[in-house]
Formats: structure tokens, C-alpha cells, sequence
């Protein structure tokens, strides 16, 4: 029996470039350094290039992009109704320490989350070690329990899924990548594993040489695999990226970036064009002795080019920032200055913003149900829990509403209802919703009528 580790899925081959660059720019730094994303000068040297690599900044909007979207969707963490799960003596040890390395449940699926709006999609894994005690609560002294591991796409090799009866898609094959240990400089050893609905294998392939280790039965009778996309895509088992575009015009930006260090570099620094008999060099203080004898067309001089384009440069890269607020849906909220738009225009971007929030926790309860009913057939409970995400993140600017209602007060309308009104919706900005209702009456009980007025029927009489 042959592996095959060099087999990989079809849109995996396509997509494998694409999940490395999404990697790169979101981490930055020396990972992006090694990416040599900077187009090569003509007859540019392997040195100079290098130098350029290490003089150029990044300004890492992709980073930023992931954990705004991040701290929205985890502001308010979600709730769960554990039901028939609530009693299990494994529930509490899973949620505060879910991947066996210290981490809580809720730490693994914001990590799990921000990963998915990175690369386009994660792998989640719920295992549970082999047991030989005759009790849950034996087990549990043993610490064994279920568990959940992360896989990044370029580590899931190969995938398939079936169609069943039903009509549903099921997942009957998964091939993982679980470590690569460099030996040397020559030998490379990497543990697969490959999981099939009746069975699980262990490879441990050294170079080219495939060796199967173990074969283990799948008591589960089914793939434990959770698929978490950021976003949906036409693909099964490949999602979108949240940076898909941003990268790439980080990367624009990156590039122009690197015109600007050179231009300054360059403006500052003129070159100097001399004749190879004449002693002189560049800098202030800088002598130069030319030949008694030496022709008047052929002193020195130096080239200084204009720094003019760095304004038009720098416009660009402002221009590149303002398109990336707006396929991220962050015009409102990335804004370093002062923020332009109208209040129709920002209460539009909000919205588009508050969709998207809304969509990717609907994927997050989703991965997350489908978790907790592999926990409870690992646990041979029913699977009963109920997991709740926020559907609505509250993106309203306060200052401006808040400042729009004193001036709407200030107007001196005498209206009652009107003035009953600007006092609820300042109390909606400030309250929470157990004190919203008893503010509400209050407010209504206080209210008292402004002015004389003239009933209708008299106002006719008169």
C-alpha cells in the first residue's frame, strides 16, 4: 500500500500560491520580506535588490482589516444553551482548555476565526483520544476527552465529499498534513494523516519513502472535520478571503512605497559623474582636484533628479488606502482624519459593514453547532446544544446622534411628543435594555407640554 503524499486536490494545486500570499501579508515582517514582493529594476544586482527588500516598509493594512472585523464579531462573546451536554464531566475541562494547549473554547474559535478571514477557510478537528477506562469520570482522570485542532488549507492535501441519499454533501475522505520535521539539510521527515469514514491511518514518509504506521477504526463512523469559511465561494471545500483584494493592493502599495524611499534617498543624495583621472567624491565638505590639463567638457557634475513625483506618489498610495476602506466596508471606521462623509453615506457604510459582521457569525454558529454534535457523539449524549452569535453589531457613531439630538432639543419646538422623543432616543444611546424599558416610562410620566396651544376646534371658532 502506497501513499501518494505528492497527490494533492485539484483546487488545491490552484489555490496553494494564493493561500501563501494571503499568509504573508497578514503576518508582514520578515515573512513578507521573504516573499520578495518588489518588482526587480533592470539590471538591478541580487544585492542591491536585497537592500531595496530591506529599506522598504510595510504598511500592513491586511493585519488591520482581519481584527477590526475580529473585535466586532467577539465584542460580545456567544451564548450556548449546553441542555442534555450541561450535566457531562468532560464540558467544563473542553471549554477552558478546548486544543489541549491552554486555550479556552471561545480563544480557539476567535484564533479559528481570524485564521478563515485570512487564508479563506480553516479545517477544524474534533478527535478524542483512545480509552480504556470503564467510566467517563475514568477517562477524565486520564484526560481523555474530546479535543479540537486547526488545520490552514495548505495543510489539508486532499479532500472529497459525496453526495448521500438525502441529498446532502458528506465528507469521505481527508488527507492532512500534521508535522514536517527538517532532519537535515537533505532529509525531511512529515506525518500524515488520512482519515476515511471507516477507518484512520497514520503515514510517516522520510524524503520519497511512504511507510504506514498505524491503522485505527473510526468509531465515529464519520470524518470529524468541521469546514469554517470566511465566506462562502462557488467551490465546495475552498472559501474567500477577507484579503483577497486588500492584499494585493497592499502589495500596490508596497511597491510605491519603495519609489518613495528611493526618491528621497536619490534627491538627497545626488550622483556624481566625473572623469576616472579625477579625485573627488560626493558629500558636504567634498573636495575635487581635476588634471591641470583636462579637457573643460569633462568636469564634474552631479545628477540630483527632482523630487517633484514624490507628492504624485504619495497621492497614489492615499488613493490605494481610500479603495481599501471601501472593499473592506471601513471608510467609517479606519478613518485616521477627520471623516468626510455625509451622515446617509456613513449610515450606508455601517450597514454594508453590519451585514458582513452578520453573515460571517452566521457561518461561525454554524462550524461551531456542527462542533458541539460531534463533542456530544464523542460523549454518546444527545446532541442538543443550542449556540447563539450576535445577529446584529451595533456600528452607530454615538457622538454624532447624540450631538444631532441637543441641536434637534435646542430648536425650541414646542411639542411635547417631540421633546417625550428626543428623550428616548438619547436614553437608547446611553441605556442597556434591562433599564431602557423603566427610563422609557419614566420619561413618559414627566414629559410636561411646552407653551400654549389652541385646540383645532377652537382655533376655528376664533
Amino acid at each position: 500500500m502506497r501513499l501518494n503524499a505528492d497527490t494533492t486536490h485539484p483546487d488545491y494545486d490552484k489555490y496553494e500560491s494564493r493561500w501563501e500570499f494571503y499568509a504573508r501579508s497578514y503576518l508582514g515582517g520578515e515573512d513578507y520580506f521573504n516573499g520578495a514582493y518588489l518588482t526587480r529594476y533592470i539590471s538591478e544586482t541580487s544585492d542591491d535588490y536585497d537592500r531595496r527588500l530591506d529599506l522598504t516598509p510595510l504598511d500592513n493594512h491586511a493585519k488591520n482589516i482581519v481584527h477590526i472585523y475580529s473585535s466586532f464579531l467577539w465584542r460580545v462573546p456567544p451564548t450556548r444553551a449546553f441542555n442534555s451536554a450541561a450535566g457531562n464531566v468532560a464540558l467544563e475541562p473542553f471549554l477552558e482548555d478546548a486544543d489541549l494547549d491552554g486555550r479556552s473554547f471561545n480563544a480557539f474559535m476567535r484564533e479559528a476565526q481570524i485564521w478563515a478571514s485570512v487564508y479563506g477557510h480553516v479545517w477544524i478537528m474534533m478527535d478524542k483520544p483512545k480509552s480504556t477506562a470503564g467510566t467517563k469520570a475514568e477517562e477524565l482522570a486520564q484526560e481523555i476527552r474530546p479535543y479540537v485542532t486547526m488545520f490552514t488549507p495548505e495543510n489539508v492535501l486532499d479532500w472529497n465529499y459525496v453526495r448521500t441519499p438525502s441529498g446532502r454533501f458528506e465528507l469521505d475522505y481527508l488527507k492532512v498534513r500534521e508535522s514536517v520535521i527538517r532532519v537535515d539539510e537533505t532529509t525531511t521527515e512529515t506525518y500524515y494523516r488520512v482519515w476515511y469514514k471507516d477507518r484512520v491511518e497514520l503515514w510517516h514518509s522520510v524524503n520519497d519513502l511512504d511507510k504506514q504506521v498505524e491503522v485505527d477504526d473510526n468509531v465515529l463512523g464519520r470524518i470529524p472535520a468541521i469546514f469554517l469559511p470566511a465566506n462562502r465561494s462557488i467551490t465546495r471545500g475552498i472559501g474567500l478571503s477577507d484579503i483577497s483584494d486588500a492584499s494585493y493592493m497592499q502589495r500596490a502599495i508596497y511597491q510605491e512605497l519603495s519609489e518613495v524611499e528611493q526618491l528621497i534617498r536619490i534627491s538627497n543624495h545626488p550622483t556624481l559623474v566625473k572623469s576616472f583621472g579625477t579625485d573627488a567624491s560626493a558629500g558636504a565638505g567634498a573636495i575635487i582636484n581635476m588634471p591641470d590639463d583636462m579637457d573643460s567638457s569633462l568636469k564634474p557634475y552631479q545628477l540630483q533628479p527632482s523630487g517633484q513625483n514624490l507628492d504624485a506618489v504619495r497621492a497614489s498610495i492615499q488613493d490605494k488606502i481610500q479603495a481599501i476602506n471601501r472593499m473592506s466596508h471601513m471608510g467609517a471606521v479606519r478613518g485616521t482624519e477627520a471623516v468626510t462623509m455625509s451622515g446617509v453615506a456613513m449610515a450606508t457604510e455601517f450597514q454594508m459593514l453590519n451585514a458582513k459582521l452578520s453573515e460571517k457569525a452566521d457561518l461561525l454558529e454554524l462550524a461551531e453547532e456542527q462542533l458541539w454534535l460531534l463533542f456530544c457523539q464523542w460523549q454518546e449524549i444527545t446532541a442538543d446544544v443550542e449556540i447563539f452569535y450576535p445577529d446584529s453589531f451595533d456600528l452607530r457613531d454615538y457622538d454624532k446622534e447624540l450631538m444631532f439630538l441637543q441641536q434637534l432639543r435646542s430648536t425650541g419646538v414646542k411639542s411635547a411628543t417631540m421633546a417625550m422623543e428626543i428623550d428616548k432616543k438619547i436614553a437608547d444611546l446611553l441605556l442597556d435594555d434591562e433599564q431602557l424599558a423603566k427610563a422609557h416610562v419614566e420619561i413618559e410620566s414627566g414629559t410636561q407640554v411646552l407653551g400654549q396651544f389652541v385646540a383645532q376646534d377652537e382655533e376655528k371658532d376664533l
